[in-house]
């Protein structure tokens, strides 16, 4: 890693030296941690802009790995529970679901283990071995026999899987948004971070239009027969070339520069669960991202079941559902680097109000036409809601990254958000398919994105903008 190359300051802040250790001068809050400014202070290597664009690189590539490997549960779950459940019917569909959540329940044991290995050891390695741990256990997914060849053993086995990948997750978000943050400029560092985003979704659009691709080729009884595995199995090359990838990289140098310094934490978690102001950050970085659970998961995972089995139009084929799904994930890919570009001018603050009120000015009229049933209408409706939700999915992790120091960032910011995903994440598509059957109104969901938009809107007034500033060390 070069060390000797500088980055080109922002124009509006003042030249800065080859080796940057300016940290923030503000009282200690839980908005804006306070980075130590002590004459032992670690000293920050600038890194080359090579270094930058492979960490960028290795970032996004790593999460649609992740994330494909992630999303494709949701993605296909109404063939999951036609083979692991016996039968696509509303009650297996549930259990299907549960599955869905146990994976969110097991993301707090992820955060807190390698949120804890992360900030001892470093990012990079850990970060290699998360994929290896979650594409290993996707392909196993995709080989478990049909409940008619095990029985119960089949559902067992599925649950114990998905915890596997929950694990996995929850390690995966912080320590990835940590590792690109770490490398980026201070001035640029949100429109960096926004490719982790894009790469989430791309994955999601992947599974989509693979799932759609298999469908038409080779039929919907052939998909729900046996071709529902190979979207799984897929994950083998896929986890290699980000393990690849991600092995021949370099530790960032905030994280370095701790090292060099001795001053890596003894006890991320003791440090971060023991102080009232990473405390406070971390009550933060749960009610945050609330509108990200029906902005992810609702729109993008969860969208495919909803269309098919949710509305009873039944005007909506499984290949019809994944269109609609994969259109929206194009517009949201598209947008997300340029509500970051925007974050990067005017501030983190600004794009996450805008897109909170946003979503809860348009959740319902567009469900409206989402409910119509019409193919048409149900495209404008997710297209508008991913272009709204954007502003959020670019902005949310730079957000939650530039709260902590770089000796608990890993950590706190593992566990905060991994809470956060149970809340109003993880329990999505069980909550709105029970939801709706107990209601029998299908627009729960935009219900649920209204609330979580508010609940975003009114944590946002806590938060101090943080745009342009360095990271804190300690």
């Amino acid at each position: 890693m070069t060390t000797s190359d500088r980055l080109d300051t922002p124009p509006d802040r003042p030249e800065a030296a080859p080796h940057a250790t300016a940290a923030p001068t503000a009282a200690p809050t839980a908005e804006a941690p306070e980075a130590s400014d002590a004459p032992d202070a670690p000293e920050i290597a600038t890194a080359a802009p090579e270094d930058v664009r492979k960490a960028t690189l290795a970032g996004a590539i790593g999460s649609f790995v992740e994330w494909y490997d992630y999303g494709i549960y949701g993605l296909l779950v109404t063939y999951l529970a036609l083979n692991i459940m016996g039968e696509a019917d509303a009650g297996n569909l549930f259990l299907t679901n549960i599955g869905f959540l146990v994976s969110f329940v097991a993301r707090p044991f992820g955060s807190v283990i390698c949120g804890y290995i992360g900030d001892r050891i470093g990012r990079r390695s850990l970060l290699a071995a998360l994929l290896v741990l979650i594409s290993a256990s996707t392909a196993a997914i995709g080989l478990i026999p049909s409940s008619a060849a095990i029985g119960v053993a089949a559902p067992v086995l599925l649950v114990l899987l998905r915890v596997l990948q929950g694990f996995s997750a929850g390690g995966e978000v912080a320590g990835a948004m940590s590792f690109v943050g770490e490398y980026a400029p201070d001035h640029r560092r949100n429109f960096l971070m926004s490719f982790i985003a894009v790469g989430s979704f791309i994955a999601l659009m992947v599974g989509s239009a693979l799932s759609a691709l298999l469908i038409t080729t080779l039929g919907d009884d052939a998909m729900a027969s046996w071709a529902w595995r190979i979207p799984f199995l897929l994950a083998v090359p896929l986890g290699y070339i980000g393990f690849y990838i991600r092995r021949r990289l370099e530790e960032t140098p905030h994280f370095e520069a701790l090292r060099a310094r001795n001053t890596v934490a003894r006890n991320p978690l003791r440090e971060a669960l023991g102080n009232r102001r990473h405390l406070r950050a971390i009550l933060l970085t749960i009610f945050l991202p609330a509108l990200n659970g029906p902005g992810y998961y609702l729109l993008f995972v969860y969208m495919p079941t909803y269309l098919k089995t949710s509305l009873g139009t039944h005007n909506f084929s499984m290949l019809r559902a994944l269109t609609v799904t994969a259109v929206s994930l194009v517009a949201v890919a598209c947008c997300i680097p340029l509500m970051a570009r925007l974050s990067d001018r005017i501030g983190r603050k600004p794009v996450l109000a805008g897109s909170a009120l946003a979503m809860a000015a348009v959740s319902y009229p567009m469900f409206r036409l989402i409910t119509t049933g019409e193919f048409g209408l149900a495209c404008i409706g997710t297209v508008v809601l991913a272009i709204a939700f954007s502003g959020h999915a670019a902005v949310i992790h730079t957000v939650l990254a530039e709260m902590f120091p770089t000796t608990v960032r890993y950590s706190a910011y593992s566990i905060g958000f991994s809470l956060s995903t149970i809340v109003f994440g993880g329990s999505a598509p069980l909550v709105m398919t029970q939801l709706i059957d107990a209601t029998g109104s299908t627009l729960v969901p935009a219900y649920a994105s209204i609330l979580t938009a508010l609940i975003t809107l009114g944590t946002l007034a806590f938060v101090r903008e943080t745009k342009g500033r360095p990271l804190a060390a300690r």
